[in-house]
C-alpha cells in the first residue's frame, strides 16, 4: 500500500523539529523537508498532501514573513499536493462529535473560572488606587497573566481554526497519516482512528526509509558490479 501523509503547518514551521534537526529558520526546514519529501515521492512513491487553501495559504504566509526564496515555493507547489478536503462526504461518527461538544464546554466552564480569579484580583488591587494611571501597571500584570492562563485553558487538546479540522477530514479521507506537533489534532486523531507522525520525528522518519532503499539499491548495483564476463565461441558475452 503506498503511503500517504497529510501535513499541518507545524510538520515543516515546527520549532521543535527545527531545534531538533539544527535549522536555523523555517527557510531551512522547509527546504530541507521538501527536497525529502521530493526524494520519498520519487523513489517511494510517498504522496505528502496539504488542505487547501486553509494549511496551504498559512505556509506561505509563514515563508512570506520569513523571506524564503522563490524556490522553496516553487517546491511547496511542486512536491505537496494540494487538496481540499471533501467536507460533505467525509463520515464522522457521532460519538467524536458528542465528546468534541463535551470538551468544549468543560473548556468554557475552566474559562470562566480563570476570568473570575483575575477580575476579583484586579477589582482588589484597584481599590489600592485612586487614579486610574495608577493602578495601569499593576493591572496590565493581572491582563498579561490572564491572557496567558485563558489561552492555556481554551486551546490545549482542542481544535481551535479550521485548518487544523481540514488536516484531519483530508487524512481520514485519504486514509493518511497526519504529520503535525499540534496537541489538539493529534488528541483528535488519535480517536478517529488516524494514524499520527509527531513533526519532529518526520524528517528522520523520511530518511530511514529513504536510506534503506537507496542502500537496496547500491546493494543490487554492487552486485551487478560482481559479474564476470567471458566470451564465447560464437561472439557473444555471457555472464558467469
Amino acid at each position: 500500500m503506498k503511503q500517504r501523509f497529510v501535513l499541518d503547518t507545524t510538520a515543516i514551521t515546527d520549532t521543535g523539529m527545527r531545534s531538533k534537526e539544527g535549522f536555523e529558520n523555517i527557510c531551512v526546514s522547509a527546504n530541507t523537508i521538501l527536497d525529502l519529501i521530493a526524494k520519498a515521492r520519487l523513489k517511494l512513491e510517498i504522496s505528502c498532501y496539504v488542505p487547501y487553501p486553509s494549511v496551504y495559504s498559512e505556509l506561505v504566509s509563514f515563508m512570506k514573513r520569513y523571506g524564503c526564496e522563490k524556490e522553496v515555493f516553487v517546491k511547496l507547489d511542486t512536491w505537496l499536493i494540494k487538496k481540499t478536503p471533501n467536507r460533505f462526504e467525509v463520515k464522522i461518527p457521532a460519538e467524536i462529535f458528542h465528546e468534541y461538544i463535551t470538551t468544549v464546554r468543560q473548556k468554557i466552564n475552566k474559562a470562566m473560572r480563570v476570568a473570575e480569579e483575575h477580575i476579583w484580583e484586579s477589582s482588589a488591587v484597584g481599590l489600592k488606587y485612586e487614579r486610574k494611571d495608577e493602578v495601569r501597571d499593576e493591572v496590565g500584570d493581572i491582563i498579561s497573566r490572564f491572557r496567558d492562563k485563558f489561552r492555556e485553558v481554551t486551546r490545549h487538546g482542542v481544535l481551535d481554526s479550521s485548518p487544523d479540522l481540514d488536516v484531519l477530514l483530508l487524512a481520514k479521507e485519504l486514509d493518511a497519516a497526519v504529520v503535525s506537533s499540534d496537541e489538539g489534532i493529534k488528541k483528535w486523531a488519535e480517536k478517529m482512528g488516524l494514524r499520527f507522525v509527531e513533526a519532529k520525528m518526520f524528517p528522520r522518519m523520511l530518511r530511514e526509509y529513504l536510506r534503506l532503499v537507496e542502500g537496496e539499491f547500491d546493494e543490487n548495483r554492487k552486485t551487478e558490479g560482481d559479474k564476470g564476463f567471458f566470451t564465447s565461441g560464437d561472439g557473444e558475452e555471457e555472464t558467469y
